[in-house]
């Protein structure tokens, strides 16, 4: 007796067995060939603490279709996959578990104990982006997967990294960085979550140098007044534009700065000045 196709598509049923089969078949392994042009992709490694998202489908759907076609042309082609550390994110993570399940810190651990929870976790959870990948049919030549703490892309980046240090290209300098004070390391702007909140204005007193009066500018900001360099008024407020041109006297810092007329400044907003 014959069996029926179902009726609705049901990927289960197919594309697991499918795959399996492409795999058995080492038809995605990439071997050096003199007799073909190579053509390869290194995919830029998903962090190890995620899953799939859209952002992930639609690069590896990009990419295993210039990897098929190159195949289908006769290249050798290669997919190189891999995934990231994700050294906060991943902090984080285990840090979070930690306090959940057991109500501990990475402090009470020690760095060596918190390490192995690390790697542990790494391998516990560390493959489900990589079966996700593989649900999506991707043609990547797994045999040669790559996780960017392994010792040859450490040493890798760590070539790299002088390499460029010593052209000159990396150099220390002062800048404003994201500090997280929990992990007491810096972050990057992919790792800050931003949050607006009601600010509040600050009125400091700036003398007149003449002894005339004082001039009050609201702020957002005071921790910056110290570094203030003059103070600006509207051109068009009658309250100020008779004191464009003249200058007063920064509080603590005692240091006369100029007071300058800028279009920038919003009549009404604060004490306009």
């Amino acid at each position: 007796m014959k069996k029926e196709l179902p009726k609705v598509y049901d990927p289960q049923q197919v594309e697991s067995r499918i795959y399996q089969s492409w795999m058995d078949g080492g038809c995605f392994r990439a071997e050096p060939d003199p007799k073909k042009k190579p053509f390869s992709i290194v995919m830029p490694p998903p962090n190890v603490t995620g899953q799939l998202h859209m952002g992930h489908a639609l690069d590896s759907t990009l990419q295993d279709i210039l990897t098929r076609f190159k195949r289908m042309q006769g290249y050798e082609a290669l997919w190189l996959p891999g995934v990231d550390h994700a050294g906060i994110a991943t902090q984080i993570k285990v840090e979070e578990e930690l306090r959940v399940k057991e109500g501990k810190t990475r402090y009470d651990l020690g760095r060596e104990k918190f390490l192995e929870r690390v790697w542990a976790w790494k391998e516990k959870f560390g493959g489900r982006i990589v079966e996700q990948q593989k649900k999506m049919g991707v043609s990547c030549d797994w045999s040669r997967s790559r996780f960017t703490m392994d010792e040859t892309c450490a040493k890798a980046v760590r070539e790299t990294f002088c390499d460029l240090y010593d052209k000159g290209m990396i150099y220390k300098g002062s800048r404003i960085i994201n500090w997280c004070p929990h992990c007491a390391t810096a972050l990057s702007d992919a790792e800050v979550e931003y949050v607006d909140k009601p600010g509040h204005l600050w009125y400091i007193r700036y003398p007149l140098t003449d002894g005339s009066g004082d001039l009050v500018i609201a702020t957002t900001r005071p921790e910056t007044m110290m570094g203030d360099t003059g103070v600006a008024v509207n051109p068009e407020d009658e309250r100020f534009k008779h004191l464009i041109g003249k200058t007063c006297i920064l509080p603590i810092m005692n240091r006369e700065i100029p007071i300058v007329g800028d279009e920038y400044c919003e009549i009404g907003f604060g004490t306009g000045a």
